[in-house]
């Protein structure tokens, strides 16, 4: 059960970002460079059920990721363990849960009661699952694996670059320059967020 676990956290992982891409298609003139992926899941778009049903199951399954990596952590560093837990509990909470029950617009204009919790949500989420990356690198260092450590660590450094590119891409300085791809920001964050989790997965599979 253990193995299968590890084995399907980063296949979670990996359909959160090629979810968006199959579900595209079928709303027309969405941009995945210019739109953020939780349009996908607003009222007006044709299978903003299906996106919101895989936030709710991708939220689950984090949570439960949690119960299983952070005691992996633990045999090094009970810090290092607490904080994982907290980031990945917020990320599952507010990124997913509460982001798929209270949709957004097809905007990001926080005009309802639903976009506000979602905005709220999903900005707390993102900012918690960001420093994933760092907590992966610590333990890394503490067990001496330095190759693995830095990996994580140039992850973080790339979630972070991106995340702050996501913050400004819809500031008007920004608005004719490839800084306005609001879209491309947040898939790239989330894949160097991810990274270090699958990293972990592989150990714990060992």
């Amino acid at each position: 059960m253990k193995h299968t676990f590890y084995s399907l956290l980063p296949l979670f992982l990996l359909l959160d970002l090629v979810i968006p891409f199959l579900l595209a298609p079928t709303y027309p003139g969405y941009r995945h460079t210019r739109q953020v992926m939780s349009v996908l899941g607003n009222r007006s778009a044709p299978f903003h059920t299906v996106y919101t049903l895989w936030l709710l199951l991708l939220g689950t399954a984090i949570l439960l990721a949690s119960t299983q990596l952070c005691p992996l952590l633990r045999s090094r560093s009970g810090g290092l363990s607490l904080a994982l837990a907290a980031i990945l509990i917020i990320y599952a909470l507010g990124g997913c849960i509460l982001s798929g029950l209270f949709p957004v617009s097809e905007t990001k204009a926080m005009e309802t009661l639903s976009a506000k919790i979602h905005g709220f949500g999903s900005v707390f989420g993102f900012l918690a699952l960001t420093f994933a990356p760092l907590v992966v690198a610590l333990f890394y260092f503490k067990g001496r694996q330095t190759g693995l450590a830095l990996c994580a660590l140039a992850c973080f450094l790339l979630a972070l670059v991106f995340f702050v590119l996501f913050v400004m891409a819809d500031k008007p300085r920004f608005a004719h320059t490839v800084i306005a791809w609001e879209g491309l920001w947040p898939r790239l964050t989330l894949l160097f967020m991810y990274l270090p989790l699958a990293l972990l997965c592989v150990r714990g599979a060992q």
